[in-house]
């Protein structure tokens, strides 16, 4: 078990109390020996045990503990020892200990009301010593010993207000830190739900259209169409869940957890082949020999040809046209998905969107990526994926449709 540093504090300060305790004992001993009466030790006896318990009190209570030792103090203040104060005990020294407790624990204003307390038993110490000063003994000494006091009582108090002030900065950069780590773990979790549950949902719901299509079964082809609207219904409702995890981009992260995701170029023919379908031609292409890729890069690839893929077949009716490109350069590797922007633009709801006439309508180009997908949440964690590993994206209008590109630097270009 790993102690705590309070725990780690005790017996320093266990120490600290027997070593002034013995030290005020002999100086009340000494002060006795001089010619103090009983009184006046006794009375600074019993000053010292409150100085004493006031330090243990404070470590919970500041404001009783602190009063607790102010009141120590004023009665050290009432007391005259021959030639010296009893304010000068060495139990004393828990008073300004109190103060710092204090100002480390309450709010400045009340802290400050402390330190006014503490000018104020000063003032009133002196102001005794006047009062007894005996003969030849100048009264500067007094104003140099209330000086000095008051530089040391100010000082504690200053330095216990930085002490506090450093720590709350502290605290706020850490709650900084772990807002930020939690910003951007739910960053990378919408990105991952984005990335693998909606091109899934995206690939099945385009399968069973095609299906549909291809049916000569009338009531087939109803109960398909409705499946199908029925996984459209959940990808709505799967994005709106997303949209309750915050911004779809955050801090420079991104990679932060790319160690920890199974994916590489050896997975894309099968994510090719899974979105193909009668109606949905989705072809794969590599030009050129491999070349090493960080994990980053790696997962960049992988990531821009899903995205490419889910929002063709979610935003175009079909029959589409995928081309997916993977080509090998010295340098960098170009990752190229076009589309041929299908046979009409998906409309919010589901359906093709078609003129009064019955003919279907096509943004120009025709694509779900410049029309109707826009660049919405997927598009976003690409390019924030392809940026993490030193990379660039971007949408451009083809013959067609549209095509995604992300330029990744290999090892050697990197």
């Amino acid at each position: 078990m790993t102690a705590t540093p309070r725990q780690d504090a005790r017996p320093a300060t266990v120490m600290a109390h027997v070593v002034l305790a013995v030290s005020t004992v002999l100086a009340l001993a000494g002060n006795r020996y001089y010619g103090a009466a009983g009184w006046q030790i006794l009375a600074a006896a019993g000053a010292a045990v409150l100085l004493h318990g006031a330090a243990v009190v404070s470590r919970r209570r500041p404001w009783p503990g602190y009063a607790t030792a102010a009141l120590g103090m004023l009665v050290l203040a009432t007391i005259s020892f021959p030639s010296w104060s009893a304010i000068l005990l060495p139990s004393a020294l828990w008073f300004p200990v109190t103060l710092w407790r204090l100002t480390g624990l309450v709010p400045v204003r009340s802290s400050v009301v402390a330190l006014a307390v503490a000018v104020l038993g000063i003032v009133v110490t002196e102001l005794v010593a006047w009062g007894r000063l005996p003969p030849g003994i100048p009264g500067w000494t007094l104003l140099v010993e209330g000086g000095l006091l008051t530089l040391v009582v100010g000082g504690v108090w200053g330095a216990a207000l930085l002490a506090r002030r450093r720590r709350e900065a502290g605290r706020r950069a850490e709650s900084g830190r772990l807002a930020a780590a939690v910003a951007d773990e739910r960053a990378s979790i919408r990105r991952d739900l984005h990335d693998v549950i909606a091109h899934t949902v995206t690939v099945m719901v385009a399968r069973i259209e095609a299906a549909a299509v291809t049916t000569t079964d009338p009531a087939t082809r109803r109960e398909l169409g409705d499946i199908a609207e029925a996984g459209r219904d959940a990808h709505q409702g799967l994005r709106a869940m997303l949209a309750t995890l915050g911004p779809a981009t955050t801090a420079s992260r991104a990679g932060a957890r790319r160690d920890q995701v199974p994916i590489s170029l050896d997975a894309v023919a099968d994510l090719v082949a899974a979105a193909a379908s009668p109606l949905h031609a989705v072809t794969f292409a590599e030009v050129g020999p491999r070349r090493p890729l960080s994990l980053s890069a790696e997962v960049a690839a992988f990531r821009t040809v899903q995205e490419g893929i889910t929002n063709a077949l979610r935003h175009l009716e079909p029959p589409v046209e995928v081309t997916v490109q993977l080509r090998w350069g010295p340098a960098e590797l170009e990752v190229e998905v076009r589309d041929d922007g299908g046979s009409a633009l998906r409309a919010p709801g589901g359906s093709a969107l078609r003129a009064p006439g019955g003919s279907a309508l096509r943004a120009p180009g025709g694509s779900a990526l410049g029309a109707a997908g826009g660049r919405g949440t997927g598009l976003l964690g690409v390019g924030e994926r392809v940026r993490a590993a030193g990379g660039t994206l971007s949408v451009t209008q083809g013959d067609d449709g549209w095509v995604l590109r992300a330029l990744l630097p290999t090892k050697e270009g990197a």
